[in-house]
């Protein structure tokens, strides 16, 4: 990765710390506030906070948890912050990446496809700011905000413009 480019936010776990099972409280500074807030097109983020679990899956790992937010969204119509909470419970199967055959490349467009843990570690942090985008309205209105259609101007014909150039009879008449 970029150092450049940082994430929103990382907390960061390794498979080997996982055991029979991982709990974190996850509560980002002000800094990653201030990233989440910039990342996601927020107005404000005053609350965020995510309880997870990862644990033995059926295939590798699960990822479960709980994600609370208080924030403002901008209202698409009127520009006005937009007050939202976010209370959302989520599951995501994690499997480790196998390792590939040579000239060989899997592609899947698979919605339930488990996603795959790279070089050993799960991004925690990562995982809190993706479900919280996912509970969010991507086309924030507030009530009774309706986009009004501005009226298309008449259109203009090239001739109309010659039509200035037209000579006049002496009673003003073209």
């Amino acid at each position: 990765m970029n150092p450049g480019h940082r994430l929103p936010f990382s907390q960061v776990v390794r498979i080997n710390e996982i055991g029979a099972g991982l709990e974190r409280h996850l509560v980002p500074d002000e800094d990653a506030r201030k990233r989440v807030i910039k990342a996601l097109d927020l107005a404000s983020l005053s609350v965020f906070e995510a309880d997870l679990k990862v644990s033995p899956g059926r295939m590798g790992w699960t990822l479960s948890g709980r994600v609370v937010a208080t924030l403002e969204q901008v209202c698409g119509i009127t520009l006005d912050p937009l007050p939202v909470e976010v209370d959302e419970r989520f599951s995501v199967d994690l499997v480790e990446a196998a390792e590939p055959e040579p000239d060989e490349i899997e592609v899947t467009l698979d919605d339930d496809a488990p996603d795959v843990i790279e070089d050993g570690r799960i991004d925690l942090g990562q995982y809190a700011v993706e479900q919280l985008a996912l509970a969010l309205d991507p086309f924030p209105r507030k009530p009774g905000a309706e986009f009004v259609q501005p009226e298309e101007p008449a259109e203009i014909s090239p001739f109309a413009v010659l039509k200035a150039f037209k000579p006049k009879d002496d009673d003003g008449k073209s």
